[in-house]
Formats: C-alpha cells, structure tokens, sequence
C-alpha cells in the first residue's frame, strides 16, 4: 500500500500541471524566482526554492481532487474530519530531497511515511468539531504530515523536531467554504510549503511552544476542542494507519464521499441499459454526511462539479463514466449536462441518517418517461477502499488516464517503473524527474 500511495500520488501531481491554478501558482514562481534548490513543476528545467516547488507540487496533487482518502472504522468519525494523507507529505518529501540531496529511495520512503503516519494520527485523534466548524483537514492536518515527512529527512531530533511542531501548529490553515475553486487545492499546496518552511526554521533554531499540539491553548485545544483520550491513548507507532485501517484510492476525481453513489448510478444505468433521453427524474437519498459537504445542487464548472451529486451522476448518465474529460469546464458546461443536472434532486433520508456516519450510504431512484421506476442501494465497500482494493492494473490505469496529454507513453512507464522500484533506487531525486515532462527520462540534477 505505501508504494501505492506513492504512484497514485506522483500520477495526480502530473494530472494537476496542466489546471489553471496550478499555472498561475507555477507562473507566479517563476516572476518571483530565488534560490534554485528544487524543480518548478510543469518547467522544465527551472528551479525554485524548496518550499515554493512544494506549494506548486501539493496544489497539483490536489487539484483534481483525486488523491487517496484516510479510512477510519470509528462510527463517531466523520469522513471529512480525515484528512487526504499523501499529498502533504510526498509533496514535502520530493520538494526536501531535491533540496537535500543525497537520499535514496529508501530514505525517502520513510520520510513519506512518517509524514503520512503523523498526518492520520492527529486527524484519527481530533474530535469531529474540527470538521463540523468549516476547517479542511487536508490543509490543516496536512501541515503536520509535511512537516513531519521534511523533518524527517532533514534528521531532525529532539527540542529542534518539537519547535517544528509548534511552528507548523500555527501555520496550519484551509476553511472549507472555498471548496469548489482553486483555493481547496491551494490549501493542500499551503500544506506542503508550510510543514517545509516549518522544519527548516526549526533547523536553524527557530522556536516555539513545546505544548503547541496538546497544551491548553494548543492545536487540539483551538482547532478541536480536544482529543479523543481512548484514542490517544494508543500512541504514535502502535498501529500504523496506511496498514489498519488502510487508506482509500479513489476511482473518481472528486469527493470520495460520492463515490459509492456514483458507482451505483453506473451500475444501474448500465444494468439496465438506460439512455440518457430515458430519464425523466433521479432521486439521491442520503444522510447528512454526504449533503452537507456536496454543498452544490448544480455545478456551472468542473470545480463546482467536484461538490456536486447532480453533476457527477450527470456524467454518469451521459457517458457512462466521470474521469479527467467528463470534469472539464467544457463538458461540465454543456447543454447536455447542464439539462440533465437539473433533472437530478437529491433527500435528505432519516433512516440513512440514523445508521451513523461510519460508512458512506445512499439510495437512487431512476424514473423513466415510460413509468418505469428503476431503484438501487449503494454498496457500502466502496471501490478503492480497504475492502475492494484496486488491483495493480487499475492503479496503473488510473495513472496513465492521469498522465494523458501531458507524459508520452516512454515516460508514463518510466514514472510507473521507477515508483514500484522506489526502495531500490540509489538517488530519490529521480521521483521529481519522473513527473517533469521533458526531463522524464534524463538524469537527476
């Protein structure tokens, strides 16, 4: 699983790079320039300073919202309480060992994982309020995970390695009222510089309060209004998060709290062999946990559609799936799309709400214009998730789909080569080749 996390996030940092966001962000670079310490995503063979290279490297993992989701098990748990646990701390990590040097693949993979172990613990240990009150645990948690992932290579220890905490405990930020635009995915971009920035300060002496996560007026106490004790209880080490639970890659590039409704729509349309010019009206039933977050009842671009059940079983509707083309502006906003969103509702459902929030529910009823009423209940094992894992082909699939347009063949097998490979690669610094076209196949620098 962690070498899957690992391809699944080099292939959605490459899918990100052509967004417009992350084009602004890169461009926005460039302008400023600095120190040359590590790649500019997207640029060749320009070089930025570490820390601004994470920002565009974590915008872009995120920026299709397609990155892997935490899992938890706990019916107390809200899903959007748990963060998105790759991208922040892979993003640190490659934008670190270019800044580094020196780092094998080994080395580099446990940086990663302790960036992504912190990042889950504190997330599996908050209490759901961090969520409820609007923070984006992605962007917030995610500082952790970065920060941690950085400290790590940069062999940070004792009273050094606490003031990073601290330090990242104030610099971690993103509300989710800006889900839907380009600043969901900035926060996780934020993320990335910011666990950077905060390891690096601390490197040099930079301090700050050894209390920052669990004191009185700590991250805890202000973001969350405490911790779990059963939880915390368990402490750092005891189960690693990546294993148990496990974590969830995602099939669809938007929230994963739609996804076991998106694939029931599939199967029922498909079932059922239903034409788009069939369906007179669908119905979603759900709990709150779904729509509340999926807060857009029509999407007028593919940002919104990321937010939106109307949109995301539109797509299904019309073309039988939701990838990379179906969320496009152009696609979003078509005829096509715009009429058939609009024949979608969704209901809030009481019996779904009073089953919890441990696992993702939902119901669909399709009426026909014929009179026909064709209904489905989402399944629980979600594809992606711990249960009904993607096997090996489909994550390449998935990445090559991520990486169409922007890497050639000869470089999207050379990104999947080296990232099965990583333990045994002697310079880490390959990983940000491999993601940089035009550079793909060259050597490291």
């Amino acid at each position: 699983m962690k070498t899957y996390c690992v391809l699944d996030g080099l292939g959605l940092i490459v899918s990100g790079s052509d967004e417009r966001a992350v084009r602004i962000l890169a461009e926005d670079a460039r302008e400023q320039g600095g120190r040359p310490e590590a790649l500019l995503l997207g640029c060749g063979d320009v070089k930025v300073p570490a820390t601004i290279a994470a920002r565009i490297l974590g915008t872009s993992g995120h920026a299709h919202d397609w990155d892997d989701s935490q899992v938890s098990l706990d019916p107390n748990h809200l899903y959007g309480l748990l963060t998105h646990p790759t991208i922040p701390p892979l993003s640190s990590a490659l934008a670190a060992t270019q800044k580094i040097g020196g780092v094998s693949g080994k080395a580099f993979l446990l940086g990663f994982l302790t960036g992504f172990e912190v990042e889950c613990k504190i997330s599996e240990w908050m209490l759901p309020r961090h969520y409820k009150a609007g923070m984006h645990s992605s962007g917030t948690v995610g500082t952790f995970g970065a920060y941690a992932a950085a400290a790590r290579l940069m062999g940070l220890t004792g009273e050094r390695l606490r003031w990073g905490f601290g330090i990242a405990a104030s610099l971690a930020a993103g509300i989710r009222v800006n889900f839907g635009t380009m600043t969901k995915p900035l926060h996780v971009g934020r993320a990335a510089e910011n666990g950077m920035t905060a390891a690096i300060l601390a490197s040099r002496g930079f301090t700050a309060a050894p209390d920052a996560l669990d004191g009185p007026w700590g991250f805890f106490a202000v973001h969350g209004c405490g911790v779990s004790e059963d939880k915390i209880k368990q402490g750092f080490g005891n189960t690693w998060s990546i294993v148990d639970p496990g974590v969830s890659i995602k099939p669809y590039p938007c929230g994963i709290l739609t996804h076991p409704t998106m694939d029931l729509m599939l199967r029922l349309v498909t079932e059922n062999d239903i034409k788009p010019e069939q369906i007179d009206q669908i119905t979603v039933y759900a709990a709150s946990n779904i729509l509340n977050p999926i807060r857009y009842q029509v999407a007028e671009n593919h940002l919104q559609a990321k937010f939106c059940l109307a949109a995301e079983l539109a797509m299904i509707a019309l073309n039988r799936k939701a990838g990379k083309i179906e969320f496009s502006d152009e696609f979003v906003r078509s005829e096509a799309m715009q009429t058939m969103q609009r024949k979608i509702r969704t209901q809030h459902d009481p019996d779904i709400e009073k089953l919890g929030f441990d696992k993702i529910r939902s119901k669909i009823k399709i009426d026909l214009k014929d009179g026909r009423s064709i209904q489905g209940v989402a399944d629980e094992r979600y594809r992606g998730g711990p249960d009904n894992p993607m096997s090996d082909a489909e994550l390449e699939e998935k990445v090559r789909a991520c990486c169409a347009g922007i890497l050639d063949n000869a470089e999207q097998n050379k990104l999947i080569e080296t990232a099965w490979s990583i333990q045994d690669l002697s310079d880490a610094r390959l990983l940000a080749n491999v993601i940089q076209p035009g550079r793909n196949l060259g050597a490291t620098s």
